[in-house]
């Protein structure tokens, strides 16, 4: 795919204005508040697998409305009965995918990390092996796919959730005695990018953020650029629902990477694919040059489409990560 969108160097100086709701503090605040209310436990169990030098752990814990989310947790071999807290990295999923199996992500744990995968609610059934947590809260009238459940309205849009999760995801790990409260990071690709900004604008003191060809970042800009899913998803429903363009925007201003961006300190390294025609250039940049944090890089594959840098960007990410923990 040719490139379609601007030159490299107009990117890297692209701040555009993106939509803000004016309570976007404090719905955001009022619904991680009303997560951490409703309670519930960790629950943190050992699983067998064919892994030798890792041990891995079936978790369950609260997420929004104290909704139960599935995770794996990947440990050192003994590191739980050691005594010594460890660095941690919290990883959110890609769109469509579930955390499928536990010995499928390995690098972190290998590493010397607690790693902890969040099963994404109501996914696992479009690529992978399969997810485990439901989503038990329904919507009006939307496009197959996740992109417009409840757009309706902010609070029940089906992301408000998801963020919620993700950041009480980093409270379950946090609550661990084998990990490190103040050595947390957050790491994900493509919707899991997205998810990684919200929680890095959401949750306070991590080390890093490391969102990698983020979705879900500038949907005005994204909706009326590329033909691609699952952009494409918010352009169906609104071909059907005329009229209905100030609303839909308005409640996906409150989930906008660029708007966590500007509230996110921790140190962070992003990635872009410059032919990437699921997650435009211009809507990564736009989240990366209004993030906060002044401790802040990106890695450009230029001839990438969403594919960026994978297992490249991964060995990034572990440098960074380790020269930071």
């Amino acid at each position: 795919m040719p490139r379609f969108d601007l030159p490299l160097a107009d990117l890297q100086t692209y701040l555009p204005d993106v939509r803000e709701p004016a309570d976007f503090d404090d719905f955001w605040r009022a619904t991680i508040a009303d997560a951490r209310a409703a309670g519930g436990e960790v629950v943190v169990t050992p699983i067998e697998t064919p892994l030798t030098q890792l041990d891995a752990y079936d978790v369950t814990f609260p997420g929004f409305a104290g909704d139960p989310i599935k995770a794996w947790l990947l440990l050192p071999t003994g590191a739980m009965d050691a005594g010594t807290p460890l660095p941690a990295v919290v990883e959110y999923n890609g769109y469509g995918g579930g955390r499928s199996l536990p010995f499928e992500r390995l690098g972190w744990a290998a590493s010397g990390y607690a790693h902890l995968f969040m099963d994404t609610r109501g996914q696992g059934s479009v690529w992978g092996n399969g997810g485990d947590t439901p989503d038990p809260h329904g919507s009006g009238p939307a496009v197959p796919g996740f992109m417009t459940r409840g757009i309706d309205s902010p609070e029940d849009y089906y992301y408000r959730r998801v963020f919620t999760d993700a950041v009480r995801a980093i409270d379950a790990m946090r609550s661990l005695d084998v990990v490190d409260a103040a050595r947390v990071s957050v790491v994900g690709g493509s919707q899991g990018g997205g998810i990684t900004l919200a929680a890095a604008g959401l949750a306070e003191g991590l080390v890093a953020a490391m969102p990698d060809v983020p979705f879900l970042c500038h949907f005005e800009r994204a909706v009326g650029l590329t033909d691609a899913f699952p952009y494409q998803e918010v352009v169906q429903y609104l071909a059907v629902h005329r009229g209905a363009e100030d609303r839909v925007f308005e409640t996906l201003s409150y989930f906008d990477g660029a708007n966590f961006a500007k509230r996110a300190d921790a140190a962070t390294l992003f990635s872009v694919g410059l032919m990437d025609p699921v997650c435009p250039p211009s809507t990564v940049y736009a989240a990366f040059n209004h993030y906060r944090g002044a401790d802040k890089h990106i890695e450009i594959y230029p001839h990438n489409q969403h594919e960026g840098g994978q297992a490249h960007q991964w060995r990034a990410q572990a440098a960074f990560l380790a020269a930071r923990v």
